[in-house]
């Protein structure tokens, strides 16, 4: 029974000494303090879904400097004047391709339009005259790829035409990235011309 006393007995000093210990260190601001809440915390997935919500880096348009189509083993370089007199581009044209000036460069939403000479002739100085002989025989599905300085553009033939040299122009508006190449018939006396429509597939950088 003593025992039995005595703990109470402890216990009471105990809570005693206890309570005045905690008051006198309030009073002394000596208690540590709690740690914060974690409320601005975010969870991973919250985090994920963020990051997926800001909208995607826009590619950098570029301009075009070589076209490859290894179905008729077409390979040629591409200028980009920036006029669109008639003389000049006929001077650009001695030399390769030509990207239109107003149309869209690679990388942007449009129409890039490239165009070039060709001829039959059995004999020809110039090889630039032919640098787009053999696009009329194209099918659906041939790829074409366009290079800008570190970039190859994929396109996929959707569609081959022979049209009038009276036609009116190409039209450079459109929906989606599309590649359109044209060339007359025959260098020299133009009676009609090959144009041909290809739809962008990718982009990648060149490995060096």
């Amino acid at each position: 029974m003593r025992a039995y006393a005595r703990k109470w007995s402890f216990l009471g000093v105990f809570a005693l000494t206890f309570f005045v210990s905690v008051t006198a260190l309030a009073e002394l601001d000596l208690l540590p303090e709690a740690a914060p809440a974690k409320a601005d915390a975010v969870a991973p997935s919250t985090l994920i879904t963020a990051a997926g919500a800001l909208a995607p880096a826009m590619p950098v348009p570029e301009l075009p400097t070589k076209i490859e189509i290894p179905a008729i083993n077409l390979s040629a370089s591409i200028a980009n004047p920036t006029t669109t007199d008639v003389e000049a581009l006929d001077q650009y044209l001695l030399a390769g391709a030509v990207r239109y000036p107003t149309s869209a460069k690679l990388g942007e939403t449009g129409n890039v339009v490239l165009f070039g000479h060709s001829s039959y002739l059995p004999i020809v100085r110039n090889q630039a005259y032919k640098t787009f002989n053999g696009i009329q025989k194209l099918v659906p599905g041939d790829v074409v790829t366009v290079y800008a300085a570190d970039t190859a553009y994929t396109y996929r033939v959707r569609n081959v035409a022979k049209e009038s040299a009276n036609d009116a122009g190409i039209s450079l508006a459109t929906t989606g990235r599309v590649l359109t190449l044209s060339t007359c018939d025959s260098f020299g006396a133009k009676t009609d011309r090959f144009v041909v429509t290809a739809d962008f597939v990718e982009s990648h950088v060149i490995s060096g």
